[in-house]
């Protein structure tokens, strides 16, 4: 069965739960600040939910954002998160109801939160199978999560456990509140150990050693992968986000003397990626903002991040026709049913090319002294057949 493309494609299961997660913290916000609330369920609300439903819609708002971010990463975890949180929004968007804004006057937003919410659902549940990468973190990543979860869980318990011995913490929420905001190194003040016992200090001074090496350690984990990110799109290469987004596309394999035209000639008519073992022109494109991967184009691993599986076609025409083979026969081998077409730089290997796997071998050489020798006859044809190649530049 062929995935769903256009309006239920992957750039919709991406751009709908935006909208849903800018419009949830919109909504949220407008609560927030609301003089009132209004719709059908207004009437039956608790006062408990009436004045947290604008909180909750934001922090859902918020962890929408970061599940797209994993759609982005074909992440399944991503894909989960988005399917369990696009209903939740849904809920809100009810809760919310119309706000009364003042000098505002009456915004539907809620409703619109609502609408969209239900909208996106379909085109997220039938992309499943393209989210299918599971989250591969490093033995870093892992630490920092375990860390950051455990200094949590550590502070909030035993400020709970000790929490005759502090000011300001009668409940669990209040134990969970003075873990992050010391965590953080926020700090307000509002809640502190009792100076009278030495055993609340102790913990205390655990806590900010513990809470603040456990939240900077996560910090980095996060920040780390973003700054290799940056440092990749320097060097001249695709992120993985970036690559992940590649649906119905070319692949151009290797670049040479042909590849400028072919590049010139899809550029606004279909996306594509270049893939190049050359640094300094991989580099070059990408000041152009041209697609590129700096990558073997003979190896699997490569056109498998290129994602070789949903392109359209492929292209090779560099000016070595031996390496262009060994690309054809890898691509070939990854995806049997993609259309190759391929370029031969010698009259001679139009045939090899073929066993190769290309679907088609053009030779410009031939094609070439072809329209030359027709032009030096006088055919006219051949000099308009030119003309309109080069787009009337000759």
């Amino acid at each position: 069965m062929d995935r769903p493309r256009g309006l239920l494609g992957v750039r919709a299961v991406i751009l709908l739960p935006t909208l849903v997660a800018i419009l949830s913290f919109a909504a949220g916000v407008t609560n927030i600040s609301a003089a009132s609330v209004s719709g059908p369920l207004a009437p039956y609300l608790p006062a408990a939910v009436e004045q947290t439903v604008g909180f909750t819609s934001t922090l859902t708002g918020f962890l929408l954002l970061f599940a797209v971010s994993g759609l982005r990463r074909r992440y399944r975890a991503g894909w989960w998160a988005t399917v369990l949180l696009l209903p939740l929004t849904a809920i809100q968007g009810l809760l919310q109801g119309i706000v009364v804004v003042p000098y505002l006057g009456e915004l539907p937003i809620s409703f619109s939160l609502t609408g969209l919410s239900l909208l996106s659902l379909p085109a997220v549940l039938l992309n499943r199978q393209v989210f299918d990468r599971p989250i591969d973190l490093s033995t870093t990543q892992q630490a920092a999560i375990a860390a950051l979860l455990g200094g949590q869980i550590y502070i909030t318990v035993g400020t709970y456990a000790l929490r005759e011995q502090f000011n300001g913490v009668s409940t669990l929420t209040d134990a969970l509140y003075f873990a992050i905001v010391t965590s953080s190194t926020v700090g307000y003040g509002d809640v502190s150990p009792d100076p009278q016992s030495q055993a609340a200090r102790l913990f205390a001074m655990s806590v900010v050693v513990i809470g603040t090496s456990s939240f900077a350690l996560a910090l980095g984990s996060v920040l780390g992968p973003a700054i290799q990110s940056r440092i990749t799109k320097a060097l001249g290469t695709m992120s993985e986000s970036q690559l992940d987004l590649l649906e119905d596309h070319v692949l151009v394999l290797g670049y040479g003397d042909l590849s400028e035209p072919i590049i010139e000639e899809l550029d606004g008519l279909a996306d594509f990626v270049v893939v190049t073992t050359d640094p300094d022109d991989a580099a070059a494109l990408q000041q152009r903002d041209i697609p590129v991967l700096t990558a073997d184009p003979s190896d699997e691993e490569p056109l498998y991040r290129a994602g070789i599986e949903r392109a359209r076609a492929v292209m090779a025409a560099t000016n070595d026709d031996a390496q262009d083979a060994l690309a054809i026969l890898t691509a070939r081998q990854l995806n049997p049913e993609i259309r190759i077409v391929a370029a031969a730089t010698d009259r001679e290997n139009v045939a090899k090319l073929k066993r190769a796997g290309a679907d088609a071998v053009i030779s410009p050489a031939a094609i070439g002294g072809h329209l030359l020798v027709e032009s030096a006859m006088g055919d006219e044809d051949s000099e308009t057949l030119a003309d309109k190649i080069l787009h009337d530049e000759v």
